[in-house]
């Protein structure tokens, strides 16, 4: 199972806004197997040790070096933390605090030292899902199934989820022909179901509550149709696993489900390059770096695709936008892309972290505009 502490979109804004002396980024691969765990918090310590150097090289003050330092061994040193982890684990680390997030998809090391946190990496857990949740219904059973990316998928059991159709409306059969108003026949059959499927949208209120996880429906018609006309979770995939999901097991529906989040994400990805084409023909799209921190500075970019693995080390203006490049990244500088991605989310534009191959031309990022500069 993986154990996930996502951040909100409200948790990214705010860590974009904190400024600090000292903010210590750290991004390294982890394993959700508890016993394998004792490498990753070598590569932790590893990788605390070259931030710590970076600092000591700056010159920042040693009392702040040291209480950073400790927020970090203490943290290597819990063994319950270590107990619960995911396929990646962010540390974002002050003097006075230390934040950690646990992440599903596999990233790549990374140290950042600057007076900002590095957040780009965070995009890609928030942008698009590497898990799921599956919702096997038919009138004779509910499942639910956790579906990690790259583990075998895990039932859920979930509080006050009615076992069956029937039982759920207080009959021993849907297929009741006695008459009731107009619950009866095949128009009775609906109404019942559609009872059936507000309780387990109910139910399911619960499991899904403050989660942004996609759900996947597996479910025949009627019902499926039926099931979505009362789905209260915005997270409700719109294309479905087809069959019957009582003819399959849940590796099997793990298995399409993963397929259904794999089209999610290439039609995302197809969407924003068909808006590209159109806006730069319009001058409303950028590639260049400069022109998009310079759009970035004035709210004027609408989308922002970012390359989550490359570091571009340097600093914007905070009146202008204007970049100032850097030859290698250090303690006096920044991620240039990652601040440009800042500064999109609080004017309330779209961040997307993705990898380089699905950015147009192969660049650092991919900007859509509000209007031309």
């Amino acid at each position: 199972m993986l154990y996930l502490d996502i951040p909100t979109t409200a948790d990214l804004k705010s860590l974009i806004s904190h400024r600090d002396d000292i903010c210590l980024s750290i991004y390294l691969r982890t394993s959700p197997v508890t016993q394998e765990t004792a490498g990753d918090r070598i590569e932790l310590k590893n990788l605390a040790k070259q931030g710590i150097q970076q600092l000591e090289a700056a010159g920042v003050d040693k009392r702040h070096v040291a209480a950073l330092a400790e927020h970090l061994d203490d943290l290597i040193d819990d063994d319950e933390f270590w107990r619960f982890q995911a396929r990646s684990l962010a540390v974002l680390a002050t003097p006075d605090n230390i934040l950690t997030f646990r992440l599903p998809n596999a990233l790549e090391p990374v140290v950042e030292v600057s007076d900002r946190f590095f957040l780009k990496p965070l995009l890609r857990a928030v942008t698009f899902p590497h898990t799921c949740y599956v919702l096997a219904l038919s009138e004779g059973t509910v499942r639910v199934i956790e579906v990690p990316s790259d583990l075998p998928a895990t039932p859920v059991r979930v509080e006050g989820m009615p076992k069956d159709a029937a039982s759920a409306v207080g009959r021993s059969t849907l297929n009741d022909r006695s008459p009731s108003g107009r619950i009866q026949g095949t128009e009775g059959q609906k109404v019942r179901l559609r009872q059936f499927a507000r309780q387990v949208d109910s139910s399911l209120r619960a499991l899904l509550a403050g989660t942004d996880i996609p759900l996947v429906l597996a479910a025949l018609q009627p019902l499926a149709s039926i099931y979505r006309s009362v789905n209260t979770y915005a997270r409700l995939a719109p294309t479905g696993i087809d069959g019957s999901p009582d003819s399959l097991t849940d590796a099997e529906l793990a298995a399409r489900a993963r397929s259904v989040l794999d089209s999610l994400y290439r039609d995302e990805i197809a969407a924003f390059a068909k808006r590209f084409d159109l806006r730069e023909n319009q001058g409303r799209a950028t590639t260049d770096i400069a022109q998009a921190a310079r759009a970035a500075t004035y709210g004027a970019v609408e989308t922002l695709l970012v390359d989550i693995d490359e570091v571009v080390p340097g600093k914007v203006s905070e009146v202008d936008g204007r970049v100032t490049f850097a030859d290698k990244g250090g303690a006096g500088t920044y991620g240039v892309v990652d601040e440009i991605a800042g500064r999109v989310l609080h004017a309330g534009g779209h961040v997307l972290g993705v990898r380089k191959t699905d950015i147009p031309g192969g660049k650092s990022l991919a900007a859509v505009l509000r209007y031309p500069l």
